[in-house]
């Protein structure tokens, strides 16, 4: 696996993508960034390619996807986390729908790569319950701890706008977009 990082700090496999699937390709009237099909060489290098429609045999059935996207197509962000304290300083993560498990390998959801003090898979999960707009965090199975407003997470705890989350090094400041005023439909 081949990592690049982008011009706005996202990291994404060179070996999957095309270009950064966080980015997208701007001023375009494409869909979302395809996942370039190692196998078919026909298929040119370094250009976006446009997703298949619904009934492609393209698609890869055995992929579970999130509710949300299911229903409208995309997986949109529902929060964010920002790292105001550690090694990570000034980067921000996306919170999608559903479960986002933390660590500093590149396949986590919110991969936190620059804090060697983070397992490297599941030392947390955040997850957002579409049903009914709750954020909450949990430990993972990892041995590393987990903080929420200075105080251990041992069990699922529900997270609020600028709660202050500590892993590893990083202190994350969780800012949440979806809400009573504001759901993806």
């Amino acid at each position: 696996m081949a990592l690049k990082r982008c011009d706005k700090g996202h990291y994404f496999d060179t070996d999957a993508y095309s270009d950064c699937p966080s980015c997208g390709v701007h001023d375009l009237d494409l869909q979302n960034t395809q996942v370039r099909n190692v196998s078919n060489p026909s298929i040119e290098e370094g250009v976006t390619q446009v997703r298949g429609d619904k009934d492609s045999k393209q698609r890869d059935t055995g992929v579970t996807v999130a509710i949300v996207r299911k229903n409208i197509g995309i997986d949109p962000v529902v929060g964010w986390l920002v790292c105001i304290e550690g090694p990570e300083k000034g980067r921000d993560y996306r919170i999608r729908s559903e479960k986002n498990y933390i660590g500093r390998d590149a396949k986590m959801d919110i991969c936190i790569s620059g804090d060697e003090t983070i397992s490297r898979e599941n030392h947390a999960m955040i997850s957002f319950n579409p049903r009914n707009s709750r954020f909450s965090i949990a430990p993972g199975n990892s041995r590393g701890m987990v903080y929420l407003n200075n105080e251990e997470v041992g069990i699922p705890e529900n997270l609020e706008s600028y709660d202050l989350i500590e892993i590893g090094q990083c202190k994350l400041l969780f800012v949440r977009f979806c809400n009573d005023k504001f759901q993806w439909n």
